[in-house]
C-alpha cells in the first residue's frame, strides 16, 4: 500500500511508516493537476497546512483509505467530502499541545520584560538600562481564554510561578477548572476585567472571530495580550491601537488573520507588539510527535483498527452501527436541544436508554449525543472526538439503560446538569426518518425537530399561543409546526414553535416583555 506525503513531516514518521511495509512517496511541491495524478494511486495521505484536500483530490484518489493531518488543523481538509468518499480524516492533536503551550508562556515573559526591545537596542549598541520597566507575572492575575488541552498547560505552568487563574470557557466545568486552580467566570468581560494578562487558546470560529476587540480590550486596561492560538480572533488594528495609545502595556502575537503577515500590518508599527511567525508548533519534539502519530494513524486504518483522533469514523462494526444508525441523527438532536435550553455550566451529561435502543451496543449513540452538546460550541467536535472533549473539559458522561420504554418501543433521553440544574431532553424514533421529541423536562410533547425551532415557556393563560402568533406573523415568520404542552391547568405550560426562519432579537425581546412569558429559547437545529 501507498502513502503519498505532501508536506513536509519529520523523518521519525516516515521511518515508521516503512518498517511497516508501506511504500512512501514525497511530493512536497505538487499541487493542481500534478497532485490530482500523485493521489491517483495513493492508500493514504498526509498533510500540514501547505496541501488543500478537496472534493475534487478526494475524488480523483479511489483507493484513499485515510488523510492524516499532522498537526490539529483541518480547515484545509474537506471533511464532509471525504466523509462522502468513505476517507477517514484523522488529525494529531496532542502533539504540539506542550509546544505550544511553551510559546505562550515564552511570549507572556518577553512582551511582559520587554526582551524582543531591548535586544534589539543592545545589537545596536545602545546599553538602554533605564529605558525598560518590566512586569513580574507573580501575583498577577492570569485570564484564559479558551481552557482546552493548550489553555490547561499554560495555567499549569504560569500558575505554578504564583500566578492566579481565571479562564472564560462556556464548555468547561467549574471542577475541571478548579483542578487547574483556575476560576471559571461566566462571561468575557468578566475574565478580561480581572486579567492582567490575558492568553487566548480557541479554534477560529464564527463565534470567535474578533472576539476580542476595541471594547474587549478596554476591559484589560493596563494588561498583555498573548494570542498564539489563531489568528482572526483579536481584531488586529484595535489591538495595535490600544498599544499604541498605552491602553494596553503591551501584546505578544504568533499567529495573524492573514499569513505571512503583510507589510502593511499596523502591527508592525508598534513597537510594544511583539510578532513571531507563527512558531508555536516549531519544536523538533514537536514535529517528531506529531509525524509518529499522524503515522501510527495510518496504520491502524490499514490493519482496520480504531482511528485513536478519527474525525469522521464510526467506531462499530457493521451489523450493529445498521441496528443504531437511526438513533444517531435523534440522540444528537436530543444533545442539541438540552444544551441550547440549558443555561448554566454544564458538568455532567446522562443519556438514558429505554427498550429496544436499550439492548445494542450504545456506545456510538452516546457519542452521537456529546456530539449535539458540544455542537453549538462551534468545536471541532464530531461523534469521534466528542468523548475526548468531553474528558478533556471534566464533564462526567454516565450512561443508563432500562429494559422497557412506556408508551414507546425506544426511548433516548439526554440530560444536561451543573449538579444543581437540568434540562432533560427525550426522544424516539418512528421508522428510520421519523424523529420525535416526546418530552421536554416534565412536560410531554410530540415536536417535529427540525431547522428553526423556538421554545417558549408561558403561564397556562387564554391568549398566550396567539400572542405569540401574532408577534411571529407581524415579524412575517412563519409558523411551520406548533406543539404545546402543560403540566396543570392553570401553571406552566410549553410550547415548540418550528420556524422558516431564525426570531430577531426584536421577536424575542417583545415576546419576553409580556408578563405571561415566563422564557424563550431559539434552537438552532443545523440542518437548514
Amino acid at each position: 500500500m501507498k502513502v503519498l506525503v505532501t508536506d513536509p513531516i519529520a523523518d521519525a514518521g516516515l521511518a515508521r511508516l516503512r518498517e511497516a511495509g508501506y511504500e512512501v512517496e514525497t511530493a512536497y511541491d505538487v499541487e493542481g493537476d500534478a497532485l490530482l495524478d500523485a493521489v491517483a494511486d495513493a492508500h493514504g495521505l498526509i498533510v500540514r497546512s501547505g496541501t488543500e484536500v478537496t472534493e475534487e483530490v478526494l475524488a480523483a484518489a479511489e483507493n484513499l483509505v485515510i488523510v492524516g493531518r499532522a498537526g490539529i488543523g483541518v480547515d484545509n481538509i474537506d471533511i464532509e467530502a471525504a466523509t462522502d468518499h468513505g476517507v477517514i480524516v484523522a488529525n494529531a492533536p496532542e502533539g504540539n499541545v506542550r509546544a505550544a503551550a511553551e510559546h505562550s508562556v515564552a511570549m507572556a515573559f518577553a512582551t511582559a520584560r520587554s526582551i524582543p526591545q531591548a535586544h534589539n537596542l543592545l545589537k545596536q549598541g545602545q546599553w538602554a538600562k533605564s529605558e525598560f520597566l518590566g512586569t513580574e507575572v507573580n501575583n498577577k492575575t492570569l485570564g484564559v481564554v479558551g481552557f482546552g488541552r493548550v489553555g490547561q498547560e499554560v495555567a499549569k505552568r504560569l500558575g505554578n510561578l504564583g500566578m492566579d487563574i481565571v479562564t472564560f470557557d462556556p464548555y468547561i466545568s467549574e471542577e475541571r477548572a478548579k483542578q487547574f486552580g483556575a476560576d471559571l467566570v461566566d462571561d468575557l468581560e468578566d475574565c478580561l476585567a480581572r486579567a492582567d494578562f490575558v492568553t487566548i487558546h480557541t479554534p477560529l470560529t464564527s463565534e470567535t472571530e474578533n472576539m476580542i476587540g476595541e471594547e474587549e480590550l478596554a476591559q484589560l486596561e493596563g494588561g498583555y495580550v498573548v494570542n498564539c492560538a489563531r489568528g482572526g480572533i483579536v481584531d488586529e488594528p484595535a489591538l495595535a491601537e490600544a498599544v499604541e495609545d498605552g491602553i494596553l502595556k503591551g501584546a505578544a502575537l504568533d499567529v495573524f488573520g492573514e499569513e505571512p503577515l503583510p507589510e502593511d500590518s499596523p502591527l508592525l508599527d508598534v513597537e510594544d507588539v511583539i510578532v513571531t511567525p507563527h512558531l508555536g508548533a516549531s519544536t523538533e519534539a514537536a514535529q517528531e510527535n506529531v509525524a509518529t502519530s499522524t503515522a501510527d494513524q495510518v496504520v491502524a486504518a490499514f490493519n482496520g483498527e480504531p482511528v485513536a483522533n478519527a474525525l469522521n469514523a464510526p467506531s462499530l462494526d457493521e451489523a450493529t452501527f445498521d441496528r443504531v444508525a437511526p438513533y444517531l441523527d435523534l440522540a444528537d438532536t436530543a444533545g442539541r436541544i438540552a444544551v441550547q435550553l440549558f443555561d448554566g455550566h454544564m458538568s455532567s451529561v446522562e443519556v438514558t436508554y429505554a427498550g429496544d435502543i436499550a439492548q445494542e451496543d450504545v456506545e456510538y449513540v452516546t457519542a452521537s449525543a456529546l456530539k449535539g452538546v458540544f455542537a453549538p460550541s462551534e468545536l471541532q467536535v464530531n461523534a469521534v472526538n466528542a468523548p475526548q472533549i468531553a474528558e478533556e473539559r471534566g464533564i462526567d458522561v454516565t450512561e443508563s439503560k432500562t429494559s422497557t420504554a412506556r408508551d414507546y418501543q425506544s426511548l433516548i433521553t439526554v440530560t444536561v446538569s451543573d449538579g444543581a440544574e437540568s434540562v432533560s431532553v427525550r426522544g424516539t424514533q418512528f421508522g428510520d426518518d421519523e424523529a420525535r421529541i416526546v418530552s421536554i423536562d416534565d412536560h410531554r410533547i410530540e415536536a417535529v425537530p427540525h431547522g428553526h425551532m423556538l421554545v417558549v415557556r408561558n403561564k397556562d393563560e387564554p391568549g398566550t399561543i396567539g400572542f405569540v402568533g401574532t408577534v411571529l406573523g407581524e415579524h412575517d415568520i412563519n409558523i411551520a409546526g406548533m406543539f404545546n404542552s402543560r403540566e396543570v391547568v392553570g401553571g406552566e405550560a410549553l410550547s415548540v414553535y418550528n420556524l422558516d426562519e431564525p426570531p430577531t432579537a426584536e421577536v424575542t425581546e417583545r415576546l419576553n416583555a409580556d408578563d405571561r412569558i415566563i422564557s424563550t429559547t431559539y434552537v438552532a437545529l443545523g440542518d437548514e
